[in-house]
């Protein structure tokens, strides 16, 4: 009998699809594209109405061999690359490299690897989507324009192996924006003060925080003044104007896209954006589960779109209802998110069963494919739950014309946070405010006023960059974890302790690119243009009009560019670590392979080293500092740059403290630390300020 051919992208889906199509159907994978623009040159026709001049991708020859040989045999042929612009581009790649007549195209989509989906969506093949297509080449078009007209002026100004791109420029101008923003910042003195007041009955006194005079809030600036509050009240009682109180809802939260992913994982896992990607592509593509075979467990990862599909929505009632109760039954699903940039192409990520729990599968799982699914689970589930209730006890008080307020809140109706409680929120107690009427007096124990600062603005993290980009409508949720991961691996954005920093090289580039291409780094400018590819896959424009319009701006300004700049240099980093050669401080250098030291003599002097990363933690056995260290398989370990003399190392990071129990040194240990001596056993939750990084 004559099989069909159903043509993925990644081989890791091949054994989870074969497992549902069974004998009549042959999967096989095109290993991501087979045709793209050349490497070596521009690869765009600018005279012939910038006809882009697709090649064959080098190494997969032997792939689209294969793949043709497969097809003469097969009978009908099924493209089922990944449902979004870039899928529907790789299979009309496919379709050409192939020489595909549009009678043998049979275009499928699935939204989860599932038996149901997969099969369904063989029941509805199409043809390709030209739109989705042309707005993907749009995109490729206007990227290989900004990296291959621009960075060689970086690469004769500044130096080589620098780039652009179209988004990656616009995320570093708004790191850089922001460190401008926290450099020039200058604190403004304020003062709190709080009254401690006695509550007849209670041990625990009453906190009143300073508010102002009747409804009119006042900051205190200064000491004075709030020493001026005191004496103000000073031999007065305090008086409760008003008692009482009332229920607020906490809304369940929308199930996941690509960004809010990554940033739950960025801040709850402390996961980077790309390894976030990476373990859900895993997730989504399957798994092989201990008595089921590979299974996919989520939903596709690259989504803006919060609906769930009325199945889905169904089983996840359902399974509410037997596990938690139908009083923590939402009545309708959460609203959608709003913004302007939401495509709804797909749905929000879920997992593809709602009753296969992460208990269930965390012994076939790693154990960040655990967490990472597990939070994907917890979300979807409370996004179908009843919203989180608080009860808030809100007193008002008076004395020498002054207004003080205290309040509290009390968790009555858990609804969501049973599942999905990410502040680890509890019941609490409502410290004695309901007692409280209006009329009665409560006598001052003492004050407590504390001088504070304004602060700048937060730094940039992954989480909070990729936050930025989504509200500015920079990009799409396929690109922000490679357009961060880019800015980092070209050493423009360095990262420490999850805040993001802009290097000098970073400044330097950005300078260049806001004076002499001011476009491509306007975030605005970046935005609209993700607005215009939208219209062109909507099918409202041409592709080539977006290209007409965009390159010959482009070309002026790189002209103008190679004409009007100056050579910038970039002083490389001084470190103190000398040159045992020529005596030299050594300064870091950026090789394919990261950070190592090279003496500034070169060439008179060819000396390099190792760069070594310190954690800022003290070795236990010597004093010297503890440095991040790699196998030669690859593999992080912690040792002392003391190596070889001492001998300390540990797979696990270690941390200033000691084992209060022992005496040992601790180490970092998912959300503990704990005692390195096994012997010991000494445990505790890891605070801030010992949080490690996770790569």
């Amino acid at each position: 009998m004559t099989k069909n051919l159903v043509i993925v992208e990644s081989p890791a889906k091949v054994k989870t699809i074969k497992k549902f199509l069974g004998s009549n159907y042959q999967v096989m994978a095109s290993e991501g594209h087979v045709r793209d623009l050349p490497k070596s040159q521009l690869g765009i026709d600018i005279e012939n109405d910038y006809e882009p001049k697709y090649i064959t991708i080098r190494g997969k020859g032997d792939v689209l061999a294969a793949l043709r040989k497969e097809a003469k045999k097969s009978g009908r042929i099924y493209l089922a690359t990944d449902p979004d612009r870039e899928g529907e581009a790789i299979s009309w790649h496919l379709a050409a490299a192939m020489k595909l007549e549009s009678g043998d195209i049979h275009r499928i989509t699935f939204n989860e690897i599932t038996k149901t989906a997969v099969r369904e969506s063989l029941k509805h093949p199409r043809q390709i989507d030209m739109n989705l297509v042309n707005a993907q080449q749009a995109r490729r078009e206007m990227d290989r324009m900004v990296g291959y007209e621009i960075s060689p002026v970086l690469w004769a100004k500044v130096k080589r192996g620098l780039s652009a791109g179209r988004v990656q420029s616009a995320a570093l101008r708004m790191i850089c924006d922001r460190e401008a923003e926290i450099s020039a910042f200058i604190p403004e003195e304020y003062w709190t003060l709080d009254a401690l007041l006695t509550i007849p009955g209670r041990k625990k006194p009453l906190e009143a925080h300073f508010t102002g005079k009747d409804r009119e809030k006042v900051t205190l600036h200064t000491r004075e003044e709030a020493e001026r509050v005191i004496a103000d009240c000073a031999g007065s009682d305090f008086t409760v104007v008003s008692a009482g109180g009332h229920d607020r809802t906490r809304k369940a939260p929308l199930p996941y896209t690509t960004s809010t992913l990554q940033q739950d994982a960025a801040n709850l896992l402390n996961f980077s954006t790309q390894k976030t990607m990476r373990i859900a592509q895993q997730l989504y593509e399957g798994v092989e589960i201990a008595g089921e075979g590979t299974t996919a467990l989520i939903t596709y990862l690259r989504t803006d779109s919060t609906r769930i599909s009325d199945e889905a929505d169904a089983a996840a009632r359902a399974y509410i209802a037997e596990n938690y109760g139908e009083n923590n039954l939402v009545s309708s699903g959460p609203a959608k998110a709003a913004g302007g940039h939401i495509q709804d192409a797909h749905e929000a990520i879920r997992p593809t069963l709602i009753s296969r729990t992460p208990t269930a599968v965390k012994d076939s799982l790693s154990r960040d494919q655990f967490r990472l699914y597990q939070l994907i689970w917890k979300r979807f589930t409370a996004s179908r739950m009843s919203d989180a209730v608080y009860y808030i006890s809100q007193v008002k008080l008076s004395a020498g014309g002054w207004m003080f307020a205290a309040s509290s809140s009390r968790l009555t109706h858990a609804g969501f946070l049973s599942v999905y409680n990410p502040q680890d929120e509890e019941a609490g107690e409502e410290a004695g405010l309901s007692e409280i009427t209006a009329g009665m007096k409560l006598p001052l124990q003492s004050w407590e006023k504390k001088q504070h600062f304004t602060e700048p603005p937060a730094h940039y993290t992954e989480a909070s960059l990729v936050r930025a980009m989504e509200e500015k409508g920079i990009g799409r949720p396929s690109t922000y974890a490679p357009t961060i991961s880019v800015i980092m691996q070209r050493h423009y954005v360095t990262k420490e302790k999850k805040n993001l920093y802009t290097t000098e090289l970073g400044e330097v580039v950005n300078g260049i690119l806001k004076k002499s291409f001011p476009q491509i780094v306007d975030v605005e400018f970046t935005a609209n243009m993700e607005s215009l590819l939208d219209l062109v896959s909507e099918g409202k424009l041409e592709w080539k009009e977006i290209i007409r319009n965009f390159y010959p701006d482009l070309k002026k300004e790189v002209d103008r560019a190679n004409e009007e700049l100056e050579h910038v240099t970039v002083q490389d980093e001084e470190t103190d670590v000398i040159c045992e050669n020529c005596g030299r401080h050594m300064v870091i250098k950026y090789g394919p392979h990261g950070k190592f030291l090279a003496c500034p003599g070169f060439p008179e002097c060819r000396n390099t080293k190792p760069y070594y990363e310190k954690i800022g933690v003290k070795c236990p056995l010597c004093g010297r500092d503890v440095v991040v260290r790699r196998t030669r398989k690859g593999r992080i370990y912690y040792g002392c740059e003391n190596n070889p003399e001492c001998g300390f190392m540990s797979w696990n990071r270690p941390v200033e403290k000691r084992c209060p129990k022992c005496g040992s040194y601790m180490v970092v240990k998912g959300a503990k630390i704990v005692c390195s001596s096994e012997e010991c056993g000494y445990s505790e939750k890891k605070s801030e300020n010992t949080e490690s990084e996770e790569a």
